[in-house]
């Protein structure tokens, strides 16, 4: 669990409502149903109109990868990649066979497969390329939604805003219900500003580098698999490999 998303948010909110309540407000002034029903309905309307179901669903539930991301573990990519070497070099190609049905990552097992099926070096990168790219585009076109919600909602509260003060003029004779428009007015503006700014992009920034962190995984896998196909040292594809990762360093010995 990454609990610096949720500390951070934390922080914002902490930081928002001390200097509301430093400067003698209260909490309570910021608690408008009828502010957050029109920014955020209204955003989530837009984004839907924008984005097609199921990339507006798949975005949604991508949210949970701010708090729960993928495991990115690239020091235990370039181990395997290392014994597989170690495998092809000792008793060929087919001996990959066994570890394509053991894979459980639907990626590395086609990537094997391919070894296996004796793919030249190039015509693997090839197939293999066009895995990552649809992989990347697949799940970047789910994290822009957040990415447009941030650029909605300033203006969807500058909307609720607007209408809380025509709900103000229109009230003008009964001073007791101005507050309340006046209220949603302000407030609309805080809702919308704060989402963006707090929630979505964040967000959608946090989506993208944790896409960006897999896709790095990804490469590291295709690497070392062509590295493989063209029969290299096992030493020197770790050593390579680890330069993806800048603090790792070679933990093997003499191969």
């Amino acid at each position: 669990m990454d609990f610096s998303s949720l500390i951070g948010i934390a922080v914002a909110l902490a930081g928002i409502i001390g200097g509301q309540l430093l400067e003698g407000g209260y909490v309570g002034s910021l608690l408008q149903s009828a502010a957050f029903l029109i920014v955020f309905g209204g955003t989530a309307g837009a984004v839907m109109v924008q984005s097609p179901a199921k990339v507006f669903l798949r975005g949604v539930r991508m949210a949970k990868w701010v708090v729960l991301p993928p495991v990115f573990a690239p020091r235990n990519v370039i181990a395997d990649i290392l014994r597989w070497s170690l495998s092809a070099r000792k008793e060929g190609r087919l001996s990959l066979e066994q570890q394509a049905e053991m894979s459980v990552d639907p990626f590395a097992r086609k990537g094997l497969q391919l070894l296996v099926d004796g793919a030249e070096p190039e015509k693997l990168r090839e197939a293999m390329e066009v895995e990552i790219i649809s992989f990347e585009e697949y799940h970047r076109q789910a994290a822009r939604i957040w990415e447009a919600a941030g650029g909605y909602s300033p203006t969807i509260g500058i909307l609720g805003a607007v209408l809380g003060l025509i709900h103000v003029m229109e009230n003008l004779s009964d001073p007791a219900r101005l507050g309340g428009g006046i209220a949603v007015a302000f407030v609309a503006t805080i809702y919308g500003v704060g989402l963006a700014n707090l929630v979505f992009l964040p967000v959608a920034n946090k989506l993208k580098t944790l896409i960006a962190r897999q896709v790095l995984a990804r490469e590291i896998l295709v690497d070392g698999l062509v590295s493989i196909a063209s029969g290299e040292n096992p030493r020197m594809i770790e050593n390579r490999l680890l330069g993806y990762v800048t603090d790792q360093v070679p933990r093997t010995g003499g191969l």
